[in-house]
């Protein structure tokens, strides 16, 4: 009696101790690749506007938007690719077109006026694509996509984003900071 008792006892705690550890599982760690575009210099792509200022140039001072090509279309000088560039190397990128043939030492400035949209899918109210907002993080996000559905899984969000040209989605929590750009799913619970 004593032996299967001891036995029972015995499986009982292993059972026991297997659900704590199941209950205890940790968080995916976010990707090297993802988190470094937090600290590189924002690249310039489609559906950006940017404020460019040729000084004493009025006619040329304007605001342009990045095109689906990922260029822009400026007088004098035609297109120019901006994707994959900072602002301070599109900068240099006009500077020296229009110094080749039109402007004798062209003052360039480019800032950008309204960065890409960024887009929500999944359990949210009103899923789409919406207008970037410094600062923003998964929850604001999914406020502006009217809140989560009554079937969201709220604590964790899915997020995609392009980095040096290179498509990365990551499981990442709620408060995640988002880029212009980024895709966030926001994924149906289990329960």
């Amino acid at each position: 009696m004593r032996a299967i008792a001891g036995r029972l006892t015995l499986m009982i705690a292993v059972i026991v101790s297997g659900l704590s550890v199941a209950g205890c599982t940790s968080r995916p760690a976010v990707d090297e690749r993802f988190v470094q575009a937090f600290n590189q210099p924002y690249q310039l792509d489609a559906g950006d506007k940017l404020r460019i200022i040729v000084f004493g140039q009025e006619n040329l001072t304007n605001s342009y938007k990045v095109d689906d090509g990922g260029a822009l279309a400026m007088p004098l000088i035609g297109s120019v690719a901006a994707r994959g560039h900072t602002a301070k190397q599109l900068e240099g990128v006009i500077t020296s077109r229009l110094a080749a043939k039109y402007l004798r030492d062209p003052h360039v400035s480019v800032e950008v006026e309204e960065y890409r949209p960024f887009f929500v899918l999944g359990e949210v109210n009103s899923a789409g694509q919406f207008p970037y907002v410094s600062d923003m993080t998964g929850e604001t996000a999914v406020a502006i996509a009217g809140g989560f559905s009554p079937r969201a899984k709220k604590d964790m969000i899915l997020v995609t984003r392009k980095v040096d040209g290179v498509v990365v989605s990551q499981q990442v929590p709620i408060n995640y900071p988002i880029l212009p750009g980024d895709t966030v799913q926001v994924q149906e619970r289990w329960f």
